[in-house]
């Protein structure tokens, strides 16, 4: 899952993506969960932030989007 998500945000290979919290939600019709990920650079580093958002639609034909934000940089 995550590498999908690293993909669809444009991360560089070398770089990870890893989720530290998550939770659900279903509201108007749509069963969303919510992820608040790092992405680390090859040193390990946590370099960003983001809030991903997976949505599918619990009436056919189920469409399912994916966005995200980009939370900021932590300090370190």
């Amino acid at each position: 899952m995550t590498d999908e998500y690293k993909k669809k945000i444009g991360l560089p290979e070398s770089h990870t993506l890893n989720i530290v919290s998550s939770q659900w939600a279903q509201r108007h019709g749509q069963d969303t969960d919510t992820y608040e990920c790092e992405e680390r650079n090859e040193k390990g580093k946590v370099i960003a932030k983001y809030t991903v958002e997976d949505s599918t639609s619990i009436y056919p034909p189920f469409g399912r989007s994916i966005t995200w934000n980009k939370s900021g940089v932590p300090n370190t």
